[in-house]
């Protein structure tokens, strides 16, 4: 099974940029995906995007097209997501996990995420 470990979060201030990374253990998952979810104050975690890991598909929420980039490094069993133009209502605990392309249903259980915050 693998492993997951989120890090790169911080304080940002509005307009700025941060870029999360996933990083991956255990065995190997050419055939699964990696997808970057959040969950703000008081909302119920959601979808992010998603990235393929053999092909390096690339997949998002319609509300983050734009200013988030998700990519990953096989070398270095990675996955990052870059943000960029923050904004106070991006400020979340961000989680990765394996997930189903398409449906996005995560498959993993959640680690301890890393919190992003975006002072106004």
């Amino acid at each position: 099974q693998v492993q997951l470990v989120e890090s790169g979060g911080g304080l940002v201030q509005t307009g700025g940029s941060l870029r999360l990374s996933c990083a991956a253990s255990g065995r190997t998952f050419s055939r699964d995906a990696i997808g970057w979810f959040r969950r703000a104050p008081g909302k119920e975690r959601e979808f992010v995007a998603a990235v393929s890991w053999s092909g390096g598909s690339t997949y998002y929420a319609d509300s983050m097209k734009g200013r988030f980039t998700i990519s990953r490094d096989v070398a270095k069993n990675t996955v990052y997501l870059q943000m960029s133009g923050l904004k106070p209502e991006d400020t979340a605990v961000y989680y990765c996990n394996v997930v189903i392309i398409g449906s996005y249903t995560p498959l993993g259980s959640w680690g301890q995420g890393t919190q992003v915050t975006v002072s106004s």
